[in-house]
């Protein structure tokens, strides 16, 4: 039989292509904000101190959205969180170019944050359902979408910086191509059955223990891949001392090996083990993270966020896989907690950055992120539920 993307279709392959489209808009509209950080820093005269403040906007977001997101998917349907979540993610990205106070900011951020919360519980709920479809490791694959979404996005910032397009414009382009993919993938993504749909559900689940760890593995994780997102070019500026021309290399350096990692993730997993590979990959991102501490200078601290960008490539969509396996709870629910927890670390990894920084040194925050990255491997060896 053959199918049309336009067309109804209860092939798997057009199962996974929808679910891989929200991953692909959610990084594409994340990556296009952490393009412009730099910019807007400069624009509104922020400090490091000041910019890692405001920054903690996102983290009361999403946090704020904690009791609910994982509720509301499971309650309304992951179908339809992830089709509002991923409009309100996008609309509050065009928001964001026309910010001219830290106030404003600061709205604007704490509604990103809640608005990618939901939107990461809901395709990552639909992920789990559509990996128990093909009944073997794919998840590396979505999040690989989301990395490449990621890498574009970069590239597009940083053409748009080079020819002088201001945030506003940028934002609203993204919006723009966001809402294309939203509209024309809706349809095709998994539906939740009428027995997980409306079922009654506490507002909270507390993770037991295995659950916790996992979660833990994704939050120190995820510490350092939020400060790469948010301080990368930064980091190329004032600690590399970089030309404005070359402050964007680092970041996309690390998407660029994070992307190809995840695309290779699932391979490279089911051939040597998700324990090793997280193991691994905690060893590569304390490695990658101390180069660029010690050696602060254009070639090695480019090597280090390569090193940096695999480390991470793999451990959020094995931590992921993992919790969908939960026997404890529903997957909806396991994945509710797990991916909050996790998702934590990504947005406080920026502020702690930006406020050691103030009182010490950029050098010494990205110290203390390349110690919480290497817990990984300590974290994974006592993971019951990773294999």
């Amino acid at each position: 039989m053959n199918y049309s993307i336009f067309a109804p279709s209860d092939s798997r392959k057009y199962l996974r292509i929808a679910v891989a489209a929200f991953f692909f808009v959610q990084g594409l509209s994340f990556a296009a904000w952490a393009s412009r950080i730099p910019d807007i820093k400069n624009m509104l005269h922020l400090t490091e101190g000041g910019l890692g403040t405001v920054l903690l906007a996102l983290p009361l977001g999403l946090m704020a959205s904690l009791p609910i997101s994982g509720w509301m998917v499971t309650h309304y349907g992951s179908k339809k969180m992830v089709l509002i979540g991923a409009i309100l993610y996008s609309t509050t990205l065009a928001f964001i170019g026309f910010v001219t106070r830290t106030e404003q900011l600061v709205i604007v951020l704490f509604a990103f944050g809640l608005w990618g919360n939901l939107t990461n519980i809901a395709i990552n709920t639909q992920a789990v359902a559509v990996e128990q479809v093909y009944g073997k490791s794919i998840m590396a694959s979505f999040h690989g979408l989301w990395s490449l979404a990621g890498f574009i996005s970069a590239v597009i910032g940083y053409l748009f910086i080079s020819v002088n397009i201001p945030p506003q414009i940028h934002f609203i382009v993204i919006a723009v191509i966001a809402f294309g993919i939203i509209f024309t993938a809706y349809k095709h993504t998994m539906s939740d059955s009428e027995k997980q749909q409306g079922e009654a559900q506490p507002m909270f689940v507390k993770p037991d223990k295995d659950l916790l760890i996992i979660g833990l593995i994704g939050f120190c994780a995820m510490v350092c891949e939020g400060a790469m997102f948010d301080w990368s070019g930064v980091y190329f500026q004032e600690a590399v001392h970089v030309d404005e021309s070359m402050k964007m290399l680092g970041y996309v350096a690390f998407m660029g090996t994070m992307t190809g990692g995840r695309f290779a993730g699932d391979y490279l997993a089911n051939r040597i083990g998700r324990k090793k590979m997280l193991q691994i990959s905690g060893l590569l991102m304390g490695t990658g993270l101390a180069i660029a501490v010690i050696f602060p200078f254009l070639i090695t601290a480019t090597i280090g966020f390569l090193l940096v960008g695999f480390g991470v490539s793999s451990v959020v969509p094995l931590v992921y896989s993992a919790a969908g396996r939960s026997t404890t709870m529903s997957a909806g629910m396991a994945l509710a907690a797990v991916s909050s927890i996790s998702f934590i670390g990504f947005l406080i990894g920026p502020p702690l950055i930006g406020i050691v920084a103030q009182f010490a040194d950029l050098r010494w925050s990205f110290a203390i992120v390349a110690l919480l990255a290497s817990l990984t491997a300590i974290l994974s060896s006592k993971a019951k539920l990773i294999q």
